[in-house]
């Protein structure tokens, strides 16, 4: 996956392992896909395919006991080689991550402004206090959250769910960031104020440039807002390529499945498709199944 310009992220053969108490435990398996500057990147999948495994290596989160391999470039640079005090800078700086739960991201004991304001200062140390303010305004502004002269100063808790996820969109923007990674970002969300995000989300990466990429199980997400589809299945990649196609004309059996288990209005009252197949063992065997062959 590559757009006419050189690529803004390049990702090849990432693999994230874990200790555990049975040995080492590989939760994705030579993953690889890239992501043009202004490009758009959906990763779908059902829980547990790796998804947010995968954007946490990238962001250089992983939990404890975690351990990537492989190369993530950003920019030219692999940030696998990076020291922890040279990523801190990238991490928010250059690359946002919005989270799926703003409630347990946002802090309740302070107002949103000191939130953004906070992260603003974390990665321009010379700016001051009335600038990180200002820079906090008109970014609740540029979501759209109205008076936001005003509720600046207004806690978590003020917000209702939607407008707590334009805080973090904004908190994501004060930095502008070369490349945006959104987690389940319309999770618990009414239909209407999802497509009001991801029509957000679109707009805010035409106008700045930046990439996207967006992890979700919700295809209709994906097709919405996303250029191009990677789907993982027990952390592989079993399909890759544009998404137009990619949903059109499914290669594999399991993209097929979870194309097949999105439901139709003609659907009987009360019908339950399953994703799941026969398949051989796949890298979290354990858990269940593994990968399925491709469609012929």
């Amino acid at each position: 996956m590559s757009g006419a310009s050189e690529a803004l992220l390049k990702v090849e053969d990432l693999s994230v392992e874990f200790r555990t108490g049975r040995g080492p435990l590989r939760v994705v398996e030579s993953t690889s896909f890239e992501l043009a500057p202004g490009g758009t990147l959906g990763i779908v999948g059902e829980s547990g395919s790796g998804k947010s495994m995968t954007s946490l290596a990238i962001m250089g989160l992983l939990p404890k006991g975690g351990r990537a391999e492989g190369s993530i470039r950003f920019g030219g640079v692999d940030l696998l080689s990076l020291r922890e005090s040279r990523m801190r800078a990238v991490r928010g700086g250059r690359i946002a991550m919005i989270f799926q739960d703003p409630l347990s991201s946002l802090n309740p004991y302070y107002t949103v402004g000191t939130q953004i304001a906070e992260a603003y200062l974390a990665h321009h140390p010379t700016a001051g206090r009335r600038e990180a303010r200002k820079v906090a305004i008109e970014a609740m502004e540029r979501v759209r959250i109205r008076d936001a002269a005003a509720r600046v100063d207004q806690y978590p808790h003020q917000f209702s769910g939607g407008m707590r996820q334009r805080i973090m969109i904004a908190m994501a923007l004060s930095m502008q960031p070369e490349l945006i990674i959104a987690d389940e970002p319309t999770t618990a969300l009414d239909v209407t104020v999802q497509a009001q995000i991801l029509s957000l989300l679109d707009e805010i990466r035409r106008e700045s440039g930046a990439g996207l990429i967006l992890i979700t199980h919700d295809l209709a997400v994906v097709a919405e807002v996303a250029e191009e589809v990677l789907v993982m299945r027990q952390g592989r990649t079993v399909e890759q390529g544009a998404t137009r196609e990619v949903f059109r004309s499914p290669s594999h059996e399991y993209t097929f499945r979870l194309l097949d288990a999105v439901p139709r209005i003609d659907d009987e009252v009360g019908e339950l498709k399953r994703i799941g197949f026969a398949e051989r063992p796949g890298p979290l065997a354990n858990a269940g199944v593994g990968i399925g062959e491709e469609r012929a």
